[in-house]
């Protein structure tokens, strides 16, 4: 209730996210304490001595408590097995000596695979959390969404139609409620993502949303919301990956997860893909976001159809000259027929 609607709000964080072009066209291997095969890598006698970093895994189940079975922890790096270690009451400890990006893949009986990528970028001590998937007692197939107890749910519908309204503050509160009753379902973990959006909170956005879409991996607004805030800290390559696992899982009508999607391509460049889904974006918005067509533009100028993009400004300017865009959308026409890129009308 209110979670789609809650969604195409939290995409107005990105729309100054984009810079415009200038005015001128529009604009290991690991060394490990000891053998791969160790299974206590991080205890006392793997002492790193200040030179690395000690990565404590903690593994939860469906309901964000600590794994009471045991369950496998496997570093890699560089896509080569590192170590691996067997939790103790949910947790694993490992010793690294070098810096750099990892993988963590947790295996454990009865659930489904769950791997995480980090980057670890300075000495001392690391904790990731892993959240993993129950399987079905007879098949490997996962079983649907897990239950919201009648309790649970209230408060989280209740958080969902708070952030519609912009009230913030009370949506806080029953967040507060629904995660006191059921911390690691993956809707009480959208609805804390999407609370620090609106908090401009990006880096806890990514953590709640993160575990939201691994708890649930099938949550496609969850996926949305997570590009969505990795864009909004310029990682747009990562935020690449989750949002077009968004578009495969709900890919109609979807147009603000296309939108930021296009901001995505943008941002690293890939002009001719981000021409291609900022139009689409601005199509299936129905008239919802009018500002897409400031990006259309952006990217029309970056392949060097100055024509097309001044075609789409002057249909912004005529159509919607009371809003804010405008006066940006008149510079960058205006930029355009300065330097002899289309001509003055």
């Amino acid at each position: 209730m209110g979670r789609s609607q809650t969604l195409l709000r939290s995409q107005c964080f990105l729309a100054g996210l984009v810079r415009p072009v200038s005015a001128s066209l529009l604009l290991v291997p690991l060394l490990f304490a000891s053998s791969i095969n160790a299974q206590d890598a991080g205890s006392a006698a793997t002492e790193f001595f200040g030179r690395g970093v000690a990565i404590t895994v903690v593994v939860h189940d469906s309901s964000g408590r600590p794994l009471s079975s045991p369950a496998v922890v496997k570093l890699f790096h560089s896509s080569m097995p590192s170590a691996q270690a067997q939790t103790s009451n949910g947790s694993a400890e490992l010793v690294v000596t070098d810096l750099g990006d990892f993988t963590v893949v947790v295996e454990a009986a009865g659930y489904a695979t769950a791997q995480k990528d980090v980057s670890i970028n300075a000495n001392g001590r690391e904790e990731i959390d892993i959240y993993l998937r129950a399987l079905s007692a007879n098949s490997s197939v996962a079983p649907g969404r897990p239950l919201l107890a009648p309790k649970a749910k209230k408060a989280v519908d209740e958080g969902f139609a708070a952030l519609a309204s912009d009230n913030l503050n009370k949506a806080q509160k029953h967040a507060a409620e629904a995660a006191r009753l059921a911390p690691g379902h993956p809707d009480v973990l959208y609805l804390q993502g999407l609370i620090f959006l609106e908090m401009r909170d990006w880096v806890k956005a990514q953590e709640m949303l993160e575990k939201a879409t691994q708890v649930d991996p099938s949550d496609a607004n969850a996926f949305g919301a997570l590009g969505m805030a990795l864009c909004n800290t310029g990682k747009y390559e990562a935020a690449v990956a989750p949002l077009e696992k968004a578009l495969q899982l709900k890919p109609a009508p979807a147009w603000d997860t296309r939108w930021a999607l296009a901001k995505a391509y943008y941002g690293q460049g890939r002009y001719e893909q981000a021409v291609e889904m900022s139009q689409a974006a601005l199509s299936s918005s129905n008239g919802k976001a009018p500002e897409i067509q400031l990006l259309v533009a952006q990217s029309l100028t970056a392949v060097g159809r100055f024509e097309d993009a001044a075609g789409e400004l002057r249909k912004f300017l005529r159509d919607h000259a009371d809003r804010r865009e405008a006066a940006t959308a008149r510079r960058w026409l205006d930029g355009l027929a300065a330097n002899g890129k289309i001509r003055a009308k």
